[in-house]
């Protein structure tokens, strides 16, 4: 398995613990949670199941709550009658409270006492309006599974908010009972490129961080990648060709996790508009809803599956929080594929485009940001404390305007200045560049404390051509840099 080794002995050492253990596993769809479960619980796992996604309902003429709660349970049997669990003289539950107890009784016919692994997958999709799922849930293991040692279950969801909310913090029968809680994380850059290279793509590390900006560390996207073909082919097969392989991905991300999906697109849509981002309020305001609890619980549902970033600008008053779009993929749909798709080997006829150039550009700040723990490490203050953002100040008759790429704000009275650009050679700093550095210098200094010191960061791809201009950065941060392990 690629990666995943820290996440792989921990699931590992609970499956040894001689106790009962509730896992609860989430994070962004298409991120491999299923497959990580599988493969390290693959000769223990004698139960799984799968709840139907919401999509289901949204294609069925008849969407009233029972037939959903039916259909459901119809295919929970079916899993139970998969695994052995479920014969012909078995009643077919009504309720969730039928299944789970269903459930407990087969397991213990079966498995009296040999350590097993229940896999309830997509546990949110199962929690239909008015099925009293969770209660069930609950009941199911603060009544059987709390007092079977022989047990381990997991469950897991894309809808990170929900499982966050509803299992590892729920504040009724659930309460304390996780044992376990993981947020699988995207691949970073050193685990994508291992990736590829296990499925026979060697592409350079240029090749990969591009292949990151497309489409982030999502291990199934990053499988579509095919041996023998350049990167822009594969993009154009993935994204651009007619009938391409992921057309529809953008969609089916949003309606399989979203009730009423398309508020979240919008708001997604809507950051798209601007790097620096937008307050809850202009937010609202943008994408025509209220400023409620509704929509708040969006941009939370946003935000913990990884899909935007909540941060305090630098400077402004403490209150003030700006939400940013993050995610690779979104990011390189919104920007290249939603007015593009359909048109055949777009990407190998722009890829040196001025447009696609400065697209690049901006994903790679995206990719610095992804990999601030890689950046820290290189500046030495891998454990400190920090905060990071960008920063744009605006220009009038008397200053020019700047922005700047990152800002690392540390404990130790340094704020670092970082540039992050994304070229094909070493940067070479010429007058102009330079000029443009000590502007941002002079207009950042008035908003940092009197006893901090400004150090200037390039963080970029081949290092720094040497020069009377280079001395503006005393550290430089490379690609290799990004790749290393930690």
């Amino acid at each position: 398995m690629i990666g995943r080794k820290k996440e792989t002995a921990e699931l590992r050492n609970l499956l040894e613990s001689n106790k009962p253990e509730l896992i609860a596993v989430y994070g962004r769809r298409r991120v491999g949670k299923t497959y990580l479960i599988d493969e390290t619980y693959r000769n223990y796992i004698v139960f799984r199941h799968t709840g139907l996604p919401p999509i289901y309902d949204k294609q069925s003429k008849d969407n009233d709550r029972d037939n959903k709660l039916k259909r459901q349970l119809d295919a929970f049997v079916q899993s139970l009658a998969f695994y052995n669990l479920f014969t012909a003289g078995d009643d077919a539950p009504k309720t969730w409270l039928e299944a789970f107890g269903l459930l407990s009784k087969k397991i213990d016919e079966k498995y009296p006492d040999k350590r097993i692994v229940l896999f309830i997958d997509e546990l949110p999709w199962m929690d239909t309006p008015r099925s009293y799922f969770l209660e069930a849930f609950t009941y199911f293991w603060n009544n059987y599974c709390c007092f079977h040692r022989n047990i381990v279950l997991v469950v897991c969801g894309s809808s990170s908010s929900w499982i966050l909310d509803n299992v590892i913090h729920n504040h009724g029968g659930l309460y304390g009972r996780i044992t376990y809680s993981l947020k699988l994380m995207p691949f970073d850059l050193g685990e994508t490129e291992e990736y590829l290279k296990s499925i026979g793509v060697d592409y350079s590390r240029y090749d990969i961080a591009n292949a990151f900006m497309s489409v982030g560390g999502i291990p199934y996207y990053l499988n579509y990648f095919r041996r023998g073909l350049s990167l822009a082919q594969n993009l154009d097969q993935m994204f651009f060709n007619k009938g391409a392989l992921l057309e529809d991905e953008f969609d089916e991300l949003f309606s399989s996790q979203f009730t009423n999906y398309q508020k979240y697109k919008k708001v997604v849509e809507v950051l798209n508009s601007k790097k620096a981002g937008y307050t809850a309020a202009e937010l609202a305001s943008l994408t025509g809803s209220s400023l409620n609890s509704v929509f708040y619980n969006i941009l939370k549902a946003l935000e913990k599956g990884g899909f935007i970033q909540m941060n305090n600008p630098f400077g402004s008053p403490g209150n003030e929080r700006v939400y940013r779009l993050i995610d690779p993929f979104c990011l390189f749909y919104l920007n290249n594929v939603k007015t593009n798709a359909g048109k055949d080997k777009y990407w190998e006829t722009n890829i040196d485009s001025q447009a696609v150039v400065v697209w690049r550009g901006l994903a790679f700040e995206n990719i610095c940001f992804h990999h601030i723990d890689k950046i820290k490490e290189k500046l030495g203050i891998k454990w400190m404390a920090t905060e990071e953002c960008m920063w744009i100040g605006k220009g009038d008759d008397k200053k020019r305007g700047a922005q700047i790429d990152m800002l690392i704000q540390r404990k130790d009275n340094v704020v670092n200045l970082c540039e992050a650009k994304f070229y094909a050679s070493e940067v070479t700093v010429d007058k102009a560049m330079h000029l443009d550095l000590m502007n941002k210098v002079e207009r950042l200094r008035p908003l940092v404390s009197k006893k901090a010191s400004i150090i200037n960061v390039l963080i970029t791809t081949y290092g720094l051509k040497s020069n009377e201009y280079s001395y503006d950065y005393p550290v430089v941060v490379t690609l290799d840099d990004l790749f290393r392990e930690s």
